[in-house]
């Protein structure tokens, strides 16, 4: 009876071990998609206020690395679907419905949307992964229909451009 209690003390004390290297691994993983949220907002901000000065001073005050970074190099490349609902979210004064998204997103990436059989599931898929992401909120509106928009880093208030709160809400 003895070997089998010392046994069960091995086991259980395995499980004790193995318990508290799963608790520890699940706290770092915590820590680490926080980082990466912030990181993402924070990229987002950055980004919101390079296009923000474009915008007001065009173009040609950034170079082409900053160009291909904010994705707005005219070289025939067209940024990836996520980045190119990113571009759009981020240059829209206003919150936008997933219809919105991808009709911008028609007239100026239209080579992403190309391969998809349902643009607006697709793009309804990443704007809820950027609010995910901590890049972007959603809201319903007045009128019931879900919208979208770019969110900085409101505590230090680096904004380009104000963001306009969604009506009725």
């Amino acid at each position: 009876m003895a070997a089998s209690q010392d046994a069960s003390i091995r086991l259980s004390g395995g499980e004790v071990y193995v318990q508290e290297v799963l608790r520890t691994a699940h706290q770092e993983l915590l820590a680490l998609l926080q980082q990466r949220a912030d990181l993402m907002k924070r990229i987002g901000t950055v980004k919101q206020t390079i296009v923000g000065l474009a915008n007001m001073f065009g173009d040609d005050v950034l170079d082409d690395e900053l160009l291909t970074l904010v994705d707005r190099k005219p070289n025939g490349r067209q940024p990836g679907f996520t980045r190119a609902c990113r571009a759009v979210l981020i240059e829209s004064k206003n919150p936008l419905t997933g219809r919105e998204v991808v009709s911008q997103m028609q007239e100026r990436f239209a080579a992403v949307l190309v391969n998809h059989k349902d643009p607006l599931a697709s793009v309804t898929t990443v704007l809820n992964r950027l609010v995910a992401y901590g890049e972007a909120r959603s809201e319903v509106n007045q009128g019931g229909k879900r919208m979208w928009e770019w969110i900085a880093d409101r505590e230090n208030g680096s904004h380009p451009e104000p963001v306009q709160p969604l009506a009725g809400v």
